[in-house]
């Protein structure tokens, strides 16, 4: 008997199906951040600020300094990570070798060489308009802005952002998801908290007027309870873009470090899917005021990949990674925060579902609550392992040999 076979025989005991479960598993993609790999840099400008509420901490040697530093830091990412997955990249990503142009009028031409590269490599691809480190954002506020012209050239932003998304996800045979966040808020009291979020809806309405099909190009608005400079107020809040995705039947993107630190994300998922089509789920690492840490196998990570599954919300979820950390290796973050999401949902995938539904439908909540707490010590490494196996990465801890010889190789020679 291998060990694979010896963990099979032991959820096989309790009605589990590994072998559906590693089919399933090998069937989700995760879309990997680009911002990540460079700190959130972009490549339309040399270092700067960042503002509009964002903020990187840390100086690991080794940033992606280029496009082609951070596709080959992506490269490396990718295979350590088990599955075909996906990349999502931000509109100040852009490649700029033709010549600069402003984000109102960024076109498929800045965008074609990352599309040429996610097609060599089979990934799918998920877009946002990047709504800050720009002049006309210094004062955090963009499609909430008082003076109409600023308004309007982000207005033109997102549409761009959309035309460019859809023509992606032509391309390359699977929908792009555009997520649409944005900083506008307030640091201190606000007479009006109305006004701005009539704006907000005036100009996302004019963002979205075009009609896309849904079959290359899906939008998502995303929420976030407060940021740095927006502490007392921010304009698209949860209630807020929970009722326009509802009205507009539109993706709600449900970000793990965008709530309060007792609310349960997971708890939320199936309440916003009782009336949205799709959401995107942003998976992601909140301490305390900082929501933007490397993903762990932890228990929030783990009730949300099981919500999915329990919920049989899998198919009506678009599963991507938020966070972003200068104080480790970069490319090590990528593969932690994957995995550990991808161990998450194994897990989720291996519970004895048919079992704890008999039990839950028949009232026996104390054998319920026992097989919940009996699963934790099943042999699910060994499965894990065997999809690292039929993926061709590296099992356990062996990955990080790897990337310490990448990190030699390659990050070191980054001066």
């Amino acid at each position: 008997m291998t060990p694979y076979t010896i963990a099979q025989e032991a959820y096989a005991a309790l009605g589990v199906d590994t072998e559906a479960a590693l089919q399933r598993l090998a069937a989700t993609p995760i879309s990997l951040h680009c911002w990540q790999g460079d700190d959130v840099g972009g490549f339309e400008k040399e270092g700067g600020e960042l503002g509009s509420g964002l903020a990187v901490t840390g100086n690991y040697p080794g940033k992606a300094r280029t496009i082609a530093e951070l596709r080959a830091d992506l490269d490396q990412a990718y295979a350590l990570i088990p599955g075909r997955h996906r990349l999502n990249l931000h509109a100040c990503y852009a490649d700029f070798s033709g010549g600069k142009v402003d984000r109102d009028a960024l076109t498929i031409a800045q965008f074609q060489s990352w599309i040429d590269w996610a097609k060599a490599r089979g990934l799918g691809m998920d877009f946002n308009p990047s709504y800050f480190a720009h002049p006309k954002a210094d004062d955090g506020l963009t499609l909430t802005h008082p003076d109409a012209g600023i308004r309007g050239f982000w207005i033109e932003h997102g549409k761009a952002c959309r035309r460019i998304g859809a023509e992606m996800g032509r391309q390359l045979g699977s929908a792009t998801v555009t997520n649409v966040w944005i900083p506008d808020g307030s640091k201190d009291l606000r007479m009006d908290r109305k006004g701005p979020r009539v704006l907000l809806e005036a100009s996302l309405d004019a963002v979205f007027a075009e009609q896309i099909d849904p079959q290359f190009h899906l939008d998502a608005v995303e929420s976030k309870l407060f940021g740095i400079g927006s502490e007392s107020y921010v304009v698209g809040s949860h209630e807020f873009y929970l009722g326009y995705a509802i009205k507009n039947q539109t993706l709600c993107c449900l970000d793990a470090g965008h709530f309060h630190p007792t609310e349960n994300l997971s708890d939320k998922i199936s309440s916003v899917l009782q009336f949205v089509p799709e959401i995107l789920l942003h998976v992601s690492r909140g301490v305390r005021w900082d929501s933007d840490h490397v993903v762990l196998l932890d228990d929030p990570t783990m009730a949300l990949m099981q919500e999915l599954v329990r919920g049989d919300f899998l198919g009506r979820t678009h599963i991507g990674l938020d966070y972003f950390d200068a104080s480790i290796n970069r490319v090590a973050a990528w593969v932690i925060g994957t995995r550990n999401s991808l161990k998450g949902l194994l897990l989720a995938l291996l519970e004895p579902a048919a079992k704890l539904r008999e039990l839950e439908a028949a009232g026996d909540f104390t054998s319920r609550l026992a097989l919940f707490e009996e699963c934790k010590s099943l042999p699910w490494g060994l499965v894990w392992d065997e999809h690292c196996r039929r993926q061709n990465v590296p099992l356990g801890s062996a990955w990080m040999g790897a990337l310490k010889t990448y990190e030699k190789q390659v990050l070191a020679a980054r001066a």
